[in-house]
């Protein structure tokens, strides 16, 4: 009930004006990407720009950047959309150079656009995607300060289905002896 709540009150879109972040954190296949894209959805009716990317490949497009010494046009590019959407940080393993353009485009975001993230991974385990306590307490910090925090800590959609389609099937085999 207080998640559906907490949902409820993003859907007007209001955080955004005020520059707030969405952190969903949760286990795999708990609906953190789902839901995000949900809100994405119902902000892009409302004719808010939003811009959505898996950590991974966002990482690397900032990689390249970074190497043709683009990097502030990129910044400059992402900084036009109200609403950055990146998916799954933290599920994959980035090396120091990659999480340190990630930590360059959340610092340059922080009190001028809305971050939605999602992770499986709490803060307590961020240490692992920012390789380095200080930047870790940074990137923490910067998120939080104005935020709301979704915690979906539920068992794996993708998981009860195959279970239930098991058990079907099972059933189905049963019924034809």
């Amino acid at each position: 009930m207080k998640l559906a709540r907490q949902v409820q009150g993003l859907l007007d879109g209001s955080f955004v004006d005020r520059r707030e972040n969405i952190l969903a954190f949760g286990n795999p296949g708990s609906g953190k990407t789902h839901l995000l894209s949900a809100i994405a959805h119902e902000l892009i009716q409302q004719g808010r720009r939003v811009y959505f990317q898996p950590c991974s490949l966002l990482v690397q497009d900032l990689l390249i950047a970074k190497r043709d010494l683009k990097l502030s046009r990129v910044l400059k590019k992402l900084g036009r959309y109200e609403v950055l959407v990146i998916d799954d940080i933290g599920y994959v393993q980035q090396s120091r150079e990659e999480m340190e353009v990630l930590f360059t485009l959340l610092a340059d975001r922080y009190e001028l656009g809305s971050v939605m993230l999602t992770s499986n991974l709490p803060f307590s385990q961020w240490e692992s995607i920012f390789k380095d306590p200080m930047t870790t307490a940074a990137a923490i910090d910067r998120l939080v300060h104005h935020s709301v925090i979704l915690e979906l800590n539920m068992a794996s959609y993708r998981l009860e289905t195959a279970k239930r389609s098991t058990a079907t099937t099972k059933a189905t085999a049963a019924v034809g002896e």
